[in-house]
Parts: structure tokens; sequence; C-alpha cells
């Protein structure tokens, strides 16, 4: 269980900085220049050694733990932010930030050690076909769809990659959660959460595009985990999971909504990401040094 914890707390860090580094390398090249970054490489390699290590915590933990961990990187990419990008902390950032992480601590305590059980009859047929309904509403949607919707087809998109990986395991190690059908719905639904949420991000605002996409991500694979994949709560500790799930959630919606998180995840040029300059102050003419 530590090792899986560790695993997910790792994983989480790890998305955050490479969203950081993502942002920094926006801000020295434009369009496809940006691709050739060497901190965009970078980063793609430290967001697939994040999602490795999600699997490594998805094999011994509880979706609604490893998915709330995940989505807790917005307390990196906020806290980074301030150092690397320049942005500003609001006060009730850093409340959200303690609320998130005190959160996780009882949620990890509530959950405990679950190694995944196999999936019910016909739980991969059904993962199938939601993989291929979740690829058709992206393409309704990619044109003209409304920026929430985008963000909602995201949200799903990760829920169903995170749901996937958690039934897979059921069936043994990470060698036989590869080899199997569950593997294609993991890529496909992961694939559909990448491109609808940046697609959501250049539609609208970034706080309520990563808002309803991080609520969404943690809220559908805990009610799947609970009610079809025998995730459990330990007892006695379903009132502290509840409150610790809602209390995550709800700094996680204002850590998205923060200028830190908007600066991170624009897709704006640098320069209309900057503050406006300030006006010259006026200067005495009776001096002729600054």
């Amino acid at each position: 269980m530590i090792l899986a914890l560790c695993a997910a707390a790792v994983s989480s860090v790890a998305y955050g900085v490479s969203t950081i580094m993502q942002a920094v390398a926006a801000r020295r090249a434009a369009g496809l220049a940006v691709v050739r970054q060497p901190l965009v490489v970078a980063a793609l390699v430290i967001d697939g050694l994040a999602w490795l290590l999600s699997l490594v915590a998805l094999h011994r933990l509880p979706l609604f733990v490893v998915q709330a961990l995940i989505a807790s990187s917005l307390v990196v990419v906020v806290v980074l932010a301030r150092f690397v990008l320049g942005t500003r902390i609001r006060p009730v950032d850093a409340v959200a930030v303690a609320v998130v992480v005190g959160s996780l601590v009882v949620l990890a305590l509530a959950g405990g050690d679950q190694p995944a059980v196999a999936a019910p009859a016909g739980f991969t047929r059904a993962m199938l076909v939601a993989a291929g309904v979740l690829v058709v509403a992206l393409a309704a949607a990619y044109r003209r769809g409304h920026p929430l919707l985008l963000a909602a087809i995201a949200g799903l998109g990760y829920s169903g990659a995170a749901v996937a990986a958690r039934a897979a395991h059921g069936a043994g190690g990470l060698l036989d959660v590869v080899l199997q059908p569950l593997a294609l719905v993991i890529v496909v639904s992961g694939a559909v959460g990448a491109v609808a949420y940046l697609r959501a991000l250049e539609r609208g605002p970034v706080g309520s595009a990563a808002a309803a996409e991080s609520v969404i991500e943690v809220v559908v694979p805990a009610i799947v985990g609970i009610a079809v994949l025998g995730d459990t709560v330990r007892h006695g500790w379903v009132p502290a999971a509840a409150v610790g799930t809602l209390l995550a959630l709800a700094g996680c919606v204002v850590l998205a909504q923060s200028p830190a998180n908007a600066a991170a995840e624009a897709t704006a040029p640098a320069d209309e990401l900057s503050p406006p300059a300030s006006p010259p102050a006026p200067t005495d003419p009776g001096r002729s040094g600054p």
C-alpha cells in the first residue's frame, strides 16, 4: 500500500511538473515549433512515466483514492507557477492547497490496501462500447461544441482510462494489463480525454474547463469503482471519506480557477498572457538622472 501511495503521489507531482514545463516551452515558441522544444519532449516523457506510476497505484488502491491524488496535480501546478511563471497565489489558493492535501490524507486512510479484483461479466464489452461512444461524441463536438461539453468529454475520457486500468489489473500484473482488450479502452479513452481537454482550453476559459474535467475525473471513477469493481471504504470511515472527497473536489475547483493555473494551461501567445505594462512614471524636468 505504501508503494502504491508513493506511486500515486509521485504521478501527481509529475503531471504538475509536466504542465509547467509545457507552459514554459509555449512561451518560447509558437505553433508547431513548440513540439520541437526540448522541454516539451521531456514533458511528454514525464507524462508517460506518470501514467505508468498511476497504473502501479491502481493495482493496490481504489479508484477514489488514486483519482483524487491525480487531480491534486493542480496543487503542484499552482505552486510551481508562482516560482517558474511568476504568477500570483491568491489567499484562497493557499487555503485550497492545505484543504486538498489534508483531504488526500483522509482519503488514503479511508481507502487502505485494496488489490484489484476481476471485473464482472460483460464489463469489457461495456467499456469498449463506452470508448466508442466517447469517440463519436468528441467527433460531433470538436468543431462547435461548448467548452464545458468538451471538458466533460475529457473528464469522461480520463475516467474511462482509469476505470479500464483498474479493471485490467484484476486479471494479473502489469503485463496482463497490456495484453487484453481493456488496453484498447485505456488508449482510446486517454486519447479522447487529451484531445477534448486541449480543445476545451482553446474554445473557453481555462478555469471552468479545468474545474469540470477535474470533478468528473474523480467522481465518475469513484462511483464505478464502488458500484462495479468492488472498491470499498474502510469500516467506519464512510463519513470521513465522503467529506474528504467533497473537500478535495472543492479545493481542486478553486485551484482550477486560479490565475496560476490559467497561466500554466492557457493556449494564448506569451505576449497575450503578460499583464499590461504600467505607464511610465512622469519624470521631473529638473532632473537629468534616472
